[in-house]
């Protein structure tokens, strides 16, 4: 398994995106939804790698929800970094992660493949992050 770091700009939410594909070899998705698109986001998963959020300080950890409210988007409140989308729906939780939040962000070169979501049912939705988005922990009070 290769390890890819990173997390907001202040430092209260680390990443760890555990994964043993090459960078080259993941698919980087472009969401066409106005809230991806106002970020610049691209994001990646890895359905058989695993995602670490650390959160020092949960107050300063936004979980923003909007549309389906099927997902947290996980912004920091300090520095505005948008980390990572986690499911919210009873099931194992799942997520992507933001390449421009990794610090090898570079190393993830394919032309993002502009994805919308829009037609998709709730249920679609939810079935479609359960098969290409990866497992995700969430922990909380870590130090530095």
């Amino acid at each position: 398994m290769s390890e890819h770091t990173g997390g907001c700009h202040c430092g209260n939410i680390r990443l760890r995106f555990s994964t043993e594909l090459a960078p080259s070899q993941i698919e980087v998705r472009a969401c066409q939804c106005s809230f991806c698109v106002k970020h610049g986001s691209r994001a990646v998963a890895d359905p058989l790698g695993r995602l670490i959020v650390s959160v020092e300080d949960e107050a300063r950890l936004h979980r923003y929800r909007f549309g389906l409210r099927t997902a947290d988007y996980l912004i920091c409140r300090d520095c505005g970094v948008y980390v990572a989308a986690v499911t919210t729906d009873d099931s194992d939780p799942r997520a992507i992660v933001i390449v421009n939040a990794l610090d090898d962000r570079l190393r993830f070169s394919r032309e993002p493949v502009a994805m919308d979501y829009d037609a998709e049912s709730r249920q679609g939705r939810i079935a479609r992050r359960q098969a290409r988005w990866m497992p995700v922990e969430i922990r909380s009070g870590f130090s530095g």
